[in-house]
Order: C-alpha cells, then structure tokens, then sequence
C-alpha cells in the first residue's frame, strides 16, 4: 500500500494548475444515463473516484472512451465522451455502489429514462452519516413508488414522473443533484426550493440546459424546471476545483511563499478568501488565477463556522485546521454540516498539535513547532490536512492508507514538488 513521506520546512513557489472539480465531473458524469446521445466531457480529473465511476456507469450499459489531449485543448483533465444509447441494466449493485456514496446519484436519471431502477444504499468516507432520506422524499414527489429491501432501493415509474413542488428541509447537494436530475424528464414543471447552490450544482444545470432542459434559477436556492421528453447530448467543460484551489492556498499559507493557482476561479471561493485574508495570507486575484503569498507574517487565529454555499465550504475544513495548528493564538472552528469530521485531530495531534474538541467546535491552540511523525489518512480531506501539516513539521512525516488522497487530488505530489515541496510517494 502506498505512503506519502514529506520532509517538512520547504517554501512553497511557483505555478500550481488547478484540475476540474471532482464534485461537478461526477455528477456531471451521471447525467449521461439520461440521454442516448453522447455526452463529451473535457477537463475530466484523473481520479479513483473518477474511474469507479466509469465502472458504474459501464455497468449500466455506457460506453465510455476518453480521448487523448488535442492541439490546442487547455486545462490538463481528461475528455471523456459518455454514450448511452441502451440502458441494458437498471441496477447498481453493493460491490460497486458501497464504494462511493456519489454512485447513487443514479437512481434519478435511470427512473426519469427507464421507469425503474435498483440502487443499492450507498457507501463512501466514514465522516457521518449522510442519509439519502432526502433523495428518496424527492423520488417519491415526483411520483415514484419506493421500498427498501436487503440494502437496495427497489424504485418504479412505470408511467413516468410526474412534475412536482419539493422542499428541502435542510440543504443537500445529493438530493439536489437527485431531484435535478430525475427532474429534467419528468412530465411538467418542477419547483425545488432550498436547494443546494453549491458552483458544482449550477456546472451540472448549465450542462443539463445544453442537453436541451428547461432549468430557471440557476445558482440560486429555487430552482424551476419544465421537464422535457428527451435530451441530446452536448460537449461541456468541467470547472475548476475549487476544493483543491483551497487546499493548495492553504499549503501555501502553512509554509509561506507564492503561488500562482491557475485556473482558479475567485467567484467560488469568496469564504475562503476572506479566512485566508483574515489569518494573514495575501490573496490577489489575477487573469489567470489566484496568486497565493505568505512571507513571513505570522499566521493569525480565525473563528468560524463550516456552513453550505457561499459559506466557508466543509470540505475545507481540516485544511484550514491544519494551518491554523501553527497560528500565533487560538482558533475556533465548528463544524454544521458532518458529526464526524473531525477525524483528523488525533493524527495532527501526534505532529505536535493542541486541538481540543468540545461537540461540534474545535478549539485549536496555535503551536511554535509541529515534529515529522508516522500517520495515518482517515477520509479524502483528513488525509491532505496531514499533507498540509507535514509540510510545516520539521523532519520526516509518513502518511499511510493514502489511497484516500486518490479520490480526489490529481497529481498532488508532482504539484507540490513543481513548487519546491520534499514530498514523495512511497509504494508497497
């Protein structure tokens, strides 16, 4: 099994180019069920999740290829054409499904194009328990019949879903991205109201409209769809990532120095600009990104709450924990959106950090020194808040189990290497 081995007190300089968002190139992937047309897809990430997925949807019937870069193609992501002329199976079994809790998405797009689906229950990072009551509440609204047996959703429309009016009670993407998507063919108009506004969730509607759907409120919390009778399929880009625009802006603020992000787009990230503004890290945007520079200043304490968009984003979280382990004061965080995720404290602890937990609210005691120590990933983010850390430790850190690191950061050790970083990966 592969380890990350990082020799701390590095700064950090240079160009790091930001990949598409996993978060919008799954969801966007799924979108192929509902359409026999192909649907081409380009700044695709090269990730495990990615290629799960592919195995999913393949399963169901899609051809998928992914083509080789072409003379002028920008961003450095794949282009994948997805075709889904015949849907031969309307099941997504356990083996594949446990693996990744995003692969139920599925369930909506195959009930609006076939009438029926069987989705097993989902799996995926053990950072809470995220259940897909919503998803299901939305099914049931548009009109189709549900039961639970042996793990699975077992869902019919045998005469097609129907247009409904759908109140989240709390915001989800997953049951954003369900409702949509299940939406879009269903018979008449569609009011979604508390939706998830997340950038992610407008990629994946500026693609649908593409597709030839009738989506208003775009980027906004109500969302009003006029289903339609079939889809074509289109080419789209996918955006860039702006959980790993965070995550490298943060790497930057641990270790000081200056960074290009390029790519990045400013317009997702406003939270984040103004916490890294607020602890001491300059954050400049230009034409073709974000310059990230630190040289010198102490980092200084911040006090926040992880909220959904455009607040300070969850998937940030640990990140910013990180950085903040070795600011000049203490630091509050508190946790809204998952019971679990702060998974991470315990590793960082055996750096040298002094976090305390009390509920839902970190209370993280900036530290002079954090040491190299053995760690261990425990989720996708944990796992590069460890990252983040080590860079800053002095000595050797070994983070094991990184495969989590895989699922949703493209070429993390080349990035960091590229701008002066000691990292390496270490297989077997």
């Amino acid at each position: 099994m592969d380890r990350i081995r990082i020799r701390g007190g590095n700064r950090l300089n240079g160009t790091i180019a930001i990949s598409g968002a996993k978060n919008a190139a799954l969801p966007l992937m799924i979108t192929s069920l509902l359409t026999p047309g192909t649907l081409t897809l380009s700044n695709v990430p090269r990730l495990a999740d990615v290629r799960l997925l592919q195995r999913i949807l393949q399963n169901h019937g899609v051809d998928i290829t992914v083509a080789g870069k072409r003379a002028g193609q920008t961003g450095m992501g794949d282009v994948m054409h997805l075709s889904a002329k015949d849907i031969v199976d309307t099941t997504a079994p356990y083996d594949l499904v446990s693996k990744m809790r995003a692969s139920f998405w599925v369930l909506g797009p195959l009930l609006a194009r076939c009438g029926e689906a069987k989705v097993s229950l989902p799996g995926g990072c053990a950072i809470g328990t995220r259940p897909v009551d919503m998803h299901l509440m939305a099914m049931e609204k548009l009109g189709a019949s549900l039961e639970i047996e042996n793990g699975y959703v077992i869902a019919a429309a045998r005469k097609g879903l129907k247009g409904a009016h759908i109140v989240f009670d709390k915001v989800s993407v997953g049951a954003t991205h369900a409702a949509l998507m299940a939406a879009v063919l269903a018979d008449g108009d569609t009011i979604i109201e508390n939706a998830a506004s997340e950038p992610e969730i407008g990629d994946v509607a500026e693609c649908l409209v593409k597709m030839g759907a009738k989506i208003e409120g775009i980027h906004t919390p109500t969302l009003r769809i006029k289903g339609v009778t079939s889809l074509a399929g289109c080419e789209h880009s996918v955006i860039p990532d702006r959980i790993e625009t965070g995550t490298y802006a943060m790497c930057v603020g641990m270790t000081g120095g200056d960074v290009l992000l390029k790519d990045a787009n400013a317009s997702h990230l406003g939270a984040v600009i103004d916490v890294m503004q607020r602890a001491g890290v300059s954050v400049d945007v230009k034409n073709d990104g974000l310059r990230i520079h630190r040289n010198g200043a102490a980092l200084a304490p911040v006090r926040l709450d992880t909220e959904p968009f455009p607040g300070f984003p969850t998937d940030c979280q640990a990140q910013l924990m990180a950085m903040m382990t070795m600011a000049n004061g203490t630091s509050i965080i508190r946790e809204t959106i998952f019971e679990n995720r702060f998974m991470h404290v315990q590793e960082l602890a055996r750096l040298g950090s002094d976090i305390h937990l009390h509920g839902d609210t970190a209370e993280v005691r900036g530290v002079k020194k954090l040491t190299g120590a053995p760690v261990m990933a425990t989720d996708l983010r944990a796992s590069v808040s460890l990252v983040i850390a080590g860079l800053a430790a002095a000595g050797e850190t070994m983070i094991s189990r990184v495969y989590h690191l895989d699922r949703g950061f493209e070429t993390l050790e080349d990035k960091l290497v590229a701008c002066g970083a000691d990292v390496a990966r270490i297989s077997g």
